[in-house]
């Protein structure tokens, strides 16, 4: 530490650059007491040694980059610690400098703020994209919990893009494209729209060079021609409100061009054809004022219909409000006009960082954390998550889900909104509310009528949710749920019964190949002395508990055989003999393949059993059953091809399943039936499945439009080979029908 911190050999001339930009940040410093100026100051000194001797790729010392960084943070008047930890937040990732080292100069505080937005390059992942999605989640996590971390994380993304230029070529697609996917979406949600665009623009400079050189002349080109255009409409609006005495702010604005390029390239326009580049903001004194600018500004020019959006009664997610409206000016150009309160308007442009603002306005020198003002539901939702996704990638995966800027507004039945990403689905809906009313949806209204699960809402709708007792989450909502809390509590919960069932499973088999072993039942989990010969099995075979080792074997990890041999020679240690009796009945019994221990198939939702797709086995096929690795037992019919293949590689992960004398719900069988081509000849196949008491899992037709006969393939759902055998005779008997048989 001490050899780290020792002055280096450096030019007076780097030194004194490096002292100049820490001046300037210090003139920024006048809302801090002497008290808070000094922590800076001893960070800047602290990082400045911890630095020495390192560059950035335009050979300007590295300092210069955590000073740009605090100096953005300083805009948004951020507290004295989270400025410390942004001069010093890459001493620990670049300069071997430890937390503990931190901790030792600087509060508690300061050090949790940097070890959160350490990268951790010090680990080893199999992948970059593992590095990069587990970097991402610990700095998520740590925003979580205290949102000063990302608005630093923020400051020192804006400041490498504004300086990506130096950095080799190959290397701007890779970080243009995380800012664009990552940083950017973070910025909107958190309401710093001024750093969302700034990002988006940067990232779009160096991620597509070519267009946004192209663009930036147009747009140029359009603004000599436009710039009289709106200095009369600025005046004019001027002129309106002042002369109804409402005292306003009136400032003219241009879209951004990466706003422009997505707009062209997602509704395949022209330059030509995006006719509102420009827009003017309004800022009045108080919300009564923004209506009233309103109403004057609509009976001065013809608002365009459908342009209106009331984002102060229904806040965006990020709590952005304004009036946004677009009218038709001279010309009969389109101009989108944004009237809002002075209040909103720092909202709008620092988002979470106002909240630093606010409080400094107020006189309040308190050192709380920002998460205690603010609404950080969205904050505490990657909590949440991270809860139920221990893996970094699909951790990363539902907060991207969760980004998207494009939000939708909808009202519980009570008439309280909310807020969902573009695209949410009623089961979306369902979990926003209460994960118990997610877990236990049967069915949704949207505006009192009755529509599917996985219908996508819409701004205004009124959404009420139908829940029963005994339902649970289906695995196929993960197919169309959008918002990454759903998910997550929806693999949660399928995860916890799958292990669940596979304890139940794992049990079942180890007990039937004991038997084998000639010992009755397993011991129990509870006594002295069963303990001890459980915990010398886990020892053996690696498990740090019996439920884990018995999830193994459910799920076909471990094989039961070779478990049960090991326990029953365990059980022989302390004196427990097999039975020859029940050596004797077993070996007989698995001979006559009725083996007492034999899986019941009985058709209960069990996340570790699954029917095979390839021979698709229903009641009364003889069956086998297959421990697939990790995948829990798959039933096969005897007669499968993929089944007696796997015998021949596999004997041992064979077990006896039999079929349940009543199973509780009828199986998926696929058939194929060969037609005659004609009008009306699918109608009719279809009413003789409907007539057979069949449901229709999914159709296939193939291609033959031209020719006399096509074959129609069909996976229904039926009882058993009986009453599928009733279903193929009613279709031989069809009109059109030449040929019925299972596939």
């Amino acid at each position: 530490m001490s050899a780290l911190l020792a002055p280096g050999t450096q030019p007076p001339a780097v030194d004194a650059a490096a002292a100049a930009g820490f001046a300037a940040l210090q003139t920024r410093l006048d809302y801090l007491s002497g008290q808070e100026r000094e922590l800076v100051r001893r960070a800047y000194c602290f990082a400045e040694q911890a630095h020495r001797g390192q560059w950035r790729k335009n050979g300007e010392p590295y300092i210069t980059h955590p000073i740009a960084v605090a100096a953005q943070c300083a805009e948004w008047k951020l507290d004295a610690p989270a400025l410390a930890a942004a001069l010093l937040h890459d001493a620990m990732e670049d300069c071997g400098i430890t937390k503990a080292d931190l901790l030792g100069q600087f509060a508690p505080v300061v050090a949790e703020l940097v070890d959160g937005l350490t990268k951790l390059d010090k680990l080893q992942f199999t992948t970059r994209e593992e590095n990069q999605a587990e970097s991402f989640r610990k700095m998520l996590l740590a925003m979580a919990r205290d949102a000063r971390v990302i608005l630093i994380k923020l400051a020192d993304r804006t400041h490498n893009m504004r300086t990506l230029g130096d950095m080799p070529r190959d290397k701007w697609g890779r970080i243009s494209a995380e800012t664009l996917e990552i940083y950017a979406p973070i910025a909107h949600r958190l309401g710093l729209n001024q750093t969302y665009r700034e990002l988006q623009d940067l990232a779009f400079r160096h991620l597509k060079p070519w267009r946004y050189s192209v663009l930036a002349k147009a747009v140029g080109k359009a603004r000599q021609r436009r710039r009289e255009l709106i200095l009369k409409v600025q005046q004019e609006v001027e002129t309106v409100l002042t002369g109804a005495g409402l005292a306003a702010r009136v400032i003219g604005r241009e879209k951004t061009l990466y706003s422009i390029y997505r707009r062209m390239d997602g509704q395949r326009l022209s330059f030509a054809q995006v006719n509102d580049l420009y827009g003017v903001r309004v800022v009045v004194p108080g919300v009564i004022g923004c209506y009233t600018a309103l109403g004057l500004l609509h009976q001065l020019y013809k608002p365009a219909p459908g342009r209106f959006q009331d984002y102060i009664a229904m806040p965006k997610v990020n709590g952005y409000q304004s009036l946004h409206t677009t009218l038709v000016g001279p010309a009969s150009v389109n101009i989108e006009f944004q009237i809002r309160t002075e209040q909103m308007d720092l909202v709008a442009e620092a988002g979470v960082a106002a909240h630093w603002l606010y409080r400094q306005s107020a006189g309040s020198k308190s050192q709380g954390k920002g998460e205690d003002e603010l609404d950080a539901r969205w904050l505490q939702s990657l909590l949440d998550i991270q809860n139920e996704t221990r893996d970094a990638a699909e951790f990363l995966d539902h907060v991207k889900g969760d980004l998207a800027p494009d939000g939708i507004y909808v009202f519980t039945p009570k008439g309280q909104i909310v807020a969902l990403p573009q695209g949410a689905t009623a089961v979306d809906y369902a979990y926003a509310i209460h994960s118990d009313m997610g877990d236990h949806t049967v069915a949704a209204k949207v505006n009192a009528e009755q529509v599917p699960l996985r219908t996508e809402l819409t701004n205004g709708d009124v959404v009420e949710i139908i829940t029963a007792p005994v339902s649970t989450p289906n695995p196929a909502w993960l197919g169309f749920v959008r918002t990454g809390r759903a998910r997550s509590k929806i693999r949660h919960y399928l995860k916890t019964l799958a292990q669940k069932e596979s304890v139940t499973l794992g049990e079942k088999l180890l007990a039937q190949a004991l038997r084998s072993e000639g010992l009755d039942r397993l011991p129990a989990a509870g006594g002295e002395q069963t303990q001890t010969i459980w915990e010398r099995l886990q020892r053996i075979t690696g498990h740090r508990s019996r439920e884990e080792l018995l999830t193994d074997i459910g799920l076909g990890k471990r094989v039961a055989s070779i478990v049960a041999k090991q326990l029953a020679a365990l059980l022989l240690a302390e004196g427990i003999k097999p039975d020859a009796i029940t050596l004797t009945r077993e070996r007989f019994t698995e001979h006559e393949k009725i083996s007492q221990g034999a899986v019941v198939l009985d058709g209960a939702d069990n996340a570790s059993i699954q029917f095979a797709t390839c021979c698709r086995p229903i009641p009364d096929d003889p069956v086998v059953g297959y421990l697939g690795h990790g995948e829990g037992l798959v039933v096969h019919t005897e007669n499968c091809g993929v089944a007696r293949r796997l015998k021949q590689k596999d004997a041992e992960r064979f077990i006896t399943v039999v079929w349940a004398d009543e199973p509780v719900r009828p199986f998926a069988a696929a058939i194929a039936v060969t037609v005659i081509n004609g009008k009306g000849v699918l109608a009719r196949v279809a009413s003789a499945l409907a007539a057979a008491e069949v449901d229709i899992v999914h159709m296939g037709m193939a291609d033959e439009s031209a020719q006399d006969t096509t074959e129609l393939r069909f996976v229904i759902a039926v009882r058993s080979r009986d009453h599928l055998k009733h279903v193929l005779r009613q279709l031989r008997r069809t009109p059109s029908v030449l040929r019925a048989a299972r596939s």
